[in-house]
């Protein structure tokens, strides 16, 4: 038995169906037979996000849970662990850390890697020490601030796996506080991304450290690595990275018309490659990708006959609110359709779970959402049921 469903309270889903399904309990949904859509992005790097920024929803994935090198990313970590300590007081920008042997050695001025040139055994603020990790990601000045913070590289790694975790960074494991290469340090693409949302979220005093394009210590000027700021109006961050064995890589954040996106790619294979691709991935982020709320809680998006009822329907509702994120082209091939067991038998009670609503949308994975009955329906009196069988019902 098929129904067509009422309007539903979505904002992009155009049309839904209801099929009750005979027999008892409520079955589960029909597998989507959609045939994946091609990569909407067509991006060459390894891995990519896009994330909407004001809500967190995802927007489009490539092989973005997979945990990968991080690179000089995952100093968005240690960057968040300071923030933390100096918004609860218990670190002042005034304060001074001494630059270790191994901080010199490992992130030094005599390193192949990116360093703010700090002097062996040398005092620095940690205000000098903050800008030379976020502006010109210092491995010297990220090495100082996990040893003054946490005693050693060793225990910053620990503590930031664990913190991570409690952010929601599942994919996330810390080795150390410069992003060098090592087995055991990894992030996926979503968790960089989480990660820069967070950051901006939570430390909006601190964020704009991020869009500063030089920084000057001891007579020497770098300049912010992040081609977004030169490339692309209205970029704010956030991070770059490159290992030779991870390739180049970019998270970045811009604002367009009061709307932010974050973007992160990894394993682009030359500087002239990011240069170019981040800000064409930024730009299809806000041009090709929305977010949108589907359905919401309490919504109704079916109704069902009763059986042996004081009403002969009631109304099928949402049991919870879903958003997604997606390609525009794929707006028009969203589709939904409400599943059950029916006719619902008599009593109905309100909020009893029934069946389920199946959204599927290209490039999106198979969305079920519980569906309940929207009213109580009570059973027919002795005197109802004998006129319904004199009607032959």
């Amino acid at each position: 038995m098929r129904f067509i469903a009422g309007t539903l309270a979505v904002a992009v889903l155009a049309a839904a169906s209801a099929v009750a399904q005979p027999g008892p309990g409520v079955p589960p949904a029909p597998a989507s037979t959609e045939v994946s859509a091609a990569d909407p992005l067509s991006t060459a790097a390894t891995y990519a996000y896009i994330m909407d920024g004001d809500t967190g929803l995802p927007l489009y994935s490539k092989r973005g849970d997979e945990p990968m090198i991080p690179a000089s990313m995952s100093k968005l970590m240690l960057y968040y662990m300071v923030f933390e300590r100096i918004k609860a007081g218990r670190l002042a920008m005034t304060d001074e850390f001494t630059v270790s042997e191994h901080a010199w050695r490992t992130g030094g001025a005599g390193t192949d890697g990116s360093t703010m040139f700090l002097p062996l055994n040398s005092k620095v603020n940690v205000q000098d020490l903050l800008k030379g990790a976020v502006i010109v990601s210092g491995n010297d000045a990220c090495i100082v601030l996990a040893e003054g913070l946490f005693g050693s590289e060793d225990a910053y790694a620990r503590q930031a796996t664990t913190r991570g975790k409690e952010l929601g960074l599942t994919n996330s494991t810390f080795a150390n506080a410069t992003g060098l290469d090592d087995p055991r340090h990894r992030m996926s693409a979503h968790d960089i991304s989480l990660l820069s949302f967070r950051l901006i979220k939570d430390f909006p005093e601190f964020y704009p450290l991020f869009s500063e394009p030089e920084f000057t210590f001891n007579k020497t000027r770098q300049y912010n690595r992040n081609p977004l700021l030169r490339e692309l109006d209205g970029a704010d961050g956030v991070k770059t990275g490159h290992l030779s064995v991870s390739g180049y890589g970019l998270v970045g954040s811009a604002v367009r018309e009061g709307k932010r996106r974050i973007i992160v790619l990894n394993g682009l294979a030359s500087e002239t490659a990011r240069k170019q691709e981040g800000p064409r991935v930024m730009r299809s982020a806000f041009l090709d990708f929305t977010s949108a709320t589907l359905v919401t809680k309490g919504a109704q998006v079916a109704v069902a006959d009763v059986w042996l009822g004081e009403q002969a329907q009631v109304p099928l509702v949402a049991a919870e609110d879903y958003a997604v994120g997606l390609h525009l082209d794929a707006v028009d091939k969203i589709k939904g359709e409400v599943v059950y067991k029916g006719p619902l038998y008599a009593p109905v009670k309100e909020g009893d779970v029934v069946g389920e609503l199946v959204i599927t949308a290209p490039g999106t994975p198979t969305k079920r959402i519980p569906v309940a009955a929207g009213a109580t329906v009570n059973q027919l009196g002795f005197f109802g049921k004998a006129m319904l069988g004199l009607r032959g019902d």
